[in-house]
């Protein structure tokens, strides 16, 4: 299994910027991808952006495109989500997550983090 962790979520005004972090702890030699996924009041958790952990291919959602950008750290076993030109949009609770192979195989997340986006 592996443990992850957000911070960075808050409250900052349209147009302005956060960045998130995903701390991942335990089986992560097994993680191949991990995601941002984002879920609104009333609305369905949906897939912001991905990164391939090797190789670090990535993945847009388009609404994020142009001004989100998602990273990692592979020594630090840690992804970032830098969100520019919030909108009001953009509130929701952010989730990272992983995804593993082998023996562990599947989907893990991580608490989630509040991002909310005053206009």
């Amino acid at each position: 299994q592996v443990q992850l962790v957000e911070s960075g979520g808050g409250l900052v005004q349209a147009g302005g910027s956060l960045r998130l972090s995903c701390a991942a702890s335990g089986r992560t030699e097994s993680m191949y991808a991990m995601d941002w996924f984002r879920q609104a009041p009333g609305k369905e958790r949906e897939l912001v952006a991905r990164i391939a952990w090797s190789g670090g291919n990535t993945y847009y959602a388009d609404s994020a495109k142009g001004r989100f950008t998602i990273s990692g750290d592979n020594a630090k076993n840690t992804m970032y989500l830098q969100m520019n030109s919030l909108k009001p949009e953009d509130t929701a609770v952010y989730y990272c997550a992983a995804d593993l192979g082998g023996i562990t195989r599947g989907r893990y997340w991580g608490q989630g983090t509040q991002v909310t986006v005053s206009s």
